[in-house]
């Protein structure tokens, strides 16, 4: 695995309370899910490095499981705009940097999740830029599923990885 920095000393936990209108957690018969209009996530890989992997903060949901850069959508925000701007704001990744290949949906009614799935066109360090990271890691695609992952990315791992490989 390749390390990115830490966060700085004294990082503070998610503030209390929304953000975003999007930021609610959604009920129904299959569970509880984080953003009140879906949520979308950036699965990111580069040839040399592997895949941009988030360790989840332990004050997060599943925390401290491996997961993707990602949450939240916003009111009316397109599901690969949403992942870009996350993957933005929790690790740095410029969109220009990268080639969007696919996007993979769960949609269980009531909520949906989308991954975006992007190619490495020029290279990049990410950077841990807010509290909901411990740490970015480039990992290995074979890797991966032997890393405790975020139940979601976990379940979705042998679908996304035909993606990359």
């Amino acid at each position: 695995m390749t390390h990115s920095a830490s966060p700085a000393a004294g990082a503070q936990p998610h503030p209390m309370g929304p953000r975003d209108l999007g930021d609610a957690w959604v009920e129904g018969e299959r569970g509880r899910f984080w953003g009140r209009f879906g949520a979308a996530g950036l699965l990111v890989h580069d040839a040399d490095r592997g895949v941009l992997l988030q360790h989840r903060a332990l004050w997060s949901d599943h925390g401290g499981t491996w997961g993707l850069p990602g949450g939240a959508l916003h009111l009316d925000e397109d599901p690969v705009a949403g992942a870009l701007r996350e993957a933005h704001e929790e690790a740095a990744v410029p969109a220009a940097a990268l080639q969007i290949l696919a996007t993979s949906v769960l949609d269980l009614g009531y909520w949906r999740y989308t991954t975006v799935i992007a190619r490495v066109c020029a290279p990049f360090e990410p950077v841990v830029s807010d509290p909901e990271s411990i740490e970015l890691c480039w990992v290995a695609v074979d890797a991966v599923a032997g890393l405790p992952l975020h139940p979601g990315l976990a379940k979705a791992w042998p679908v996304l990885a035909k993606w990359i490989q």
